[in-house]
């Protein structure tokens, strides 16, 4: 039997004397999309931030194709190809799409003993990567206030998939997205699946991620309270979990 991409076991978290997180297990396979839910302080971000290596568990253990692993530092994660798409999508409004989509990771060139960001090649690429997500983006050149949040979202999510991802973090990626904006990242998402990335969606909404979620993980006061497949439930089946929750 293959190994999941990512298996966390009985993952405990404290902040003082409180727990975000209680005995936790949770997996995720290659191309799989897993719609990650929960009220508020239910535990989701918790969970996430351990994931993404923001900080470490203070129980418990992480499997990366069945080696177990350590996961220290944001570095840690991206190195495993794990990325992160927050809320605020990491981007800096006043730098322009090509500068996003590199922020951190710039391509460079040397000129003799001088090396010199290569603002070239990274415009191609982020017009290429943008445009194989259906963006219509006129010009790499443009800063990135002048986007929509639908709009900010496919950015994000052009540069993890350019930067070859195998699990992608989504943190509650509709929040305050039109309805138009909303469907945009369905289909980011769906395009993830097509390239056998592992998605992560988290959100309190069942209704913005049923249609493209392979399974279900409804977390509770730090503990998962259901893990189910999409076939074997419904939309009203785990809206009533959150409503009990």
């Amino acid at each position: 039997m293959k190994d999941p991409l990512i298996r966390m076991e009985n993952i405990y978290k404290w902040f003082g004397k409180t727990y975000a997180l209680k005995g936790v297990n949770f997996k995720i396979d290659d191309g799989e999309t897993v719609g990650l839910v929960g009220s508020n302080g239910a535990g989701k971000s918790t969970l996430v931030k351990i994931l993404s290596g923001n900080f470490p568990p203070d129980k418990g253990e992480i499997y990366f194709k069945g080696r177990r692993i350590e996961i220290r530092t944001p570095k840690d994660a991206i190195n495993l190809g794990i990325e992160t798409v927050h809320q605020d999508y990491s981007l800096i409004d006043e730098r322009n799409v090509a500068q996003n989509l590199f922020l951190g990771r710039e391509i460079t060139k040397s000129i003799g003993p001088i090396k010199l960001l290569d603002m070239k090649r990274m415009k191609t690429i982020a017009m290429e990567k943008t445009k194989e997500l259906g963006l219509n983006i006129p010009s790499s050149d443009q800063e990135i206030r002048f986007f929509s949040g639908g709009e900010k979202q496919g950015i994000a999510i052009a540069r993890v998939m350019y930067f070859k991802a195998k699990l992608v973090i989504l943190d509650e990626p509709t929040t305050a997205l039109s309805i138009k904006g909303c469907r945009q990242v369905l289909k980011f998402v769906a395009q993830l699946k097509e390239r056998g990335v592992a998605t992560i969606f988290i959100t309190h909404s069942i209704n913005h991620v049923y249609p493209i979620a392979d399974r279900f993980v409804v977390l509770s006061h730090g503990k998962v309270i259901k893990d189910i497949k999409k076939e074997s439930t419904s939309i009203e089946e785990i809206e009533e979990l959150l409503a009990r929750s």
